[in-house]
């Protein structure tokens, strides 16, 4: 199978203490991403930084998140300190970037298509959060035949209570969850 990595989301907005939208468990996963992100780096494996931008004047974000955007906080908006990805996770040359605004990062976007190209059938995810950008996009690539694995303590969610019920739910259509330490162990020669 040729794999690739999504870290999805990991964004000072999302991350960061005293964020305005910080995923309490996010932080945590740091040390988790970068190790797994690392050795895909050391195997010359794709990867996938997908990341959430919304136009500062909210015509862009789901209804819902609206007013809150509007009144209280904006956040993940292109050229500002919050919608970089975090230092510990920058892209290096080669690795691709795909943007989106809603929760899945194949609505919309060109990464169906880019792993497509690259005749990649599997995905190893990573990132925040379980219930809304990893659940939506793991959704979306069993749908369209990827086979998935998650990794457990490099995914977050705002409680451990979240991410469990979330793991159920995706083991129940076929997603296979791994710890960081697994993976490394099953891809390794």
């Amino acid at each position: 199978m040729n794999k690739a990595l999504l870290i999805i989301d990991m964004q000072n907005d999302f991350v960061l203490p005293g964020a305005p939208c910080r995923v309490f468990g996010a932080y945590s996963t740091i040390s988790k991403v970068r190790r797994v992100l690392e050795f895909f780096r050391k195997h010359n494996l794709p990867i996938f930084h997908v990341v959430r931008e919304y136009r500062e004047d909210g015509s862009d974000i789901e209804n819902f998140r609206y007013q809150d955007f509007m009144t209280n906080k904006k956040y993940a908006v292109p050229n500002t300190p919050g919608c970089k990805i975090i230092d510990e996770l920058q892209p290096f040359e080669g690795e691709y970037k795909i943007i989106k605004n809603r929760f899945s990062g194949f609505m919309n976007t060109e990464l169906d298509s880019i792993l497509r190209r690259l005749k990649i059938n599997e995905l190893v995810v990573t990132g925040t959060q379980y219930p809304n950008c990893v659940r939506a996009t793991v959704y979306d690539a069993v749908c369209l035949h990827y086979e998935v694995t998650i990794i457990t303590d490099a995914t977050s969610a705002q409680t451990i209570e979240i991410a469990k019920a979330n793991i159920v739910d995706m083991k129940n259509i076929g997603v296979k969850f791994l710890s960081s330490d697994e993976l490394i162990r099953a891809m390794s020669p």
